[in-house]
């Protein structure tokens, strides 16, 4: 049944699919680069279909290859997972994500030592950016949790949480607060368009005009501005998702708690396939729980 397939070829494909380089697929499999280009040529003949676009400066997967990678790298992970789980070895494991420098420090750091408590065994390193990541090409991150409105049909993803902005502030703030000496805080980094609207939003659902006489300050994190916040600097616009910690500790309170208004959402990613790695699964069931509970 398998006798006749190129498993070598399949092999050096997934590596430079993934890698997106003949080059860096020779690297990782510690051959030639005319090595990989042989195999792949090979493979493509034996389909009969072309599976890389070749261009002045490295490869594009093509449609065919594109089907073909789909289904090839999931295949791979779950023969490495079956290996793995017939070895004798300790039960241990690790997983690498990619998340925001603020969901990192506002929401998933302060919850993780439950996942350490429940799982031991398993190590998590946490990366932050605020860049996106191709998935496809970087093999070294497991999973990624990304902000924002978009789709992303060519992986696996699990929504976590919805988002909803409201107005914060230091509990001695909000007591003195003077409606005519006000300092509003906002974020101003890649997404800034979306405080924008969401500072406009909130006022006109409040019936407020204070956009036309506060003070403004802008920091590039949301971190620095709830810093700003609790420390009596001012009024915060932030997401009930971040600003969760510091309403359980008591350093922040809502104003005005009945408006709120839409923001984005938070989604763990990765490559299909990759969510059955048993850490990685691990890791996904308990997000949906901590998310669940907020």
């Amino acid at each position: 049944m398998f006798a006749n397939l190129p498993l070598t070829a399949l092999r050096t494909f997934e590596s430079a699919a993934r890698l997106q380089s003949f080059k860096a697929a020779a690297e990782e499999l510690a051959v030639t680069p005319t090595a990989v280009s042989h195999q792949i040529r090979t493979l493509e003949n034996w389909l009969g279909v072309a599976l890389f676009e070749r261009l002045a400066r490295g490869v594009r997967l093509t449609e065919c290859g594109e089907r073909l990678f789909g289904s090839l790298h999931g295949a791979l992970l779950d023969i490495v997972q079956s290996v793995a789980q017939l070895r004798p070895q300790p039960s241990t494991g690790s997983l690498t994500l990619s998340t925001t420098p603020a969901f990192a420090a506002l929401w998933l750091i302060p919850r993780l030592g439950h996942f350490y408590q429940a799982h031991p065994g398993i190590k998590v390193r946490v990366e932050t950016s605020t860049e996106l990541l191709d998935l496809q090409q970087d093999a070294s991150i497991d999973l990624v949790i990304r902000y924002g409105y978009g789709s992303h049909s060519s992986l696996h993803s699990q929504c976590l949480l919805d988002e909803r902005f409201g107005v914060y502030g230091a509990p001695g703030l909000l007591a003195a607060l003077d409606p005519a000496r006000l300092t509003l805080i906002t974020v101003r980094w890649r997404n800034s368009q979306l405080y924008d609207r969401s500072w406009k939003a909130w006022c006109e659902a409040a019936g407020e005009s204070w956009l036309e006489r506060a003070e403004l300050r802008e920091y590039d994190e949301e971190h620095y501005a709830l810093q700003a916040a609790i420390a009596g600097q001012g009024l915060v616009l932030a997401s009930n998702v971040l600003v969760s910690q510091s309403l359980a500790m008591g350093l922040l309170q809502p104003l005005r708690p009945d408006i709120t208004v839409p923001g984005a959402n938070y989604t763990a990613l990765c490559v299909p396939g990759r969510e059955r790695h048993p850490p990685v699964k691990a890791f996904f069931d308990w997000l949906n729980e901590a998310s669940a509970s907020r």
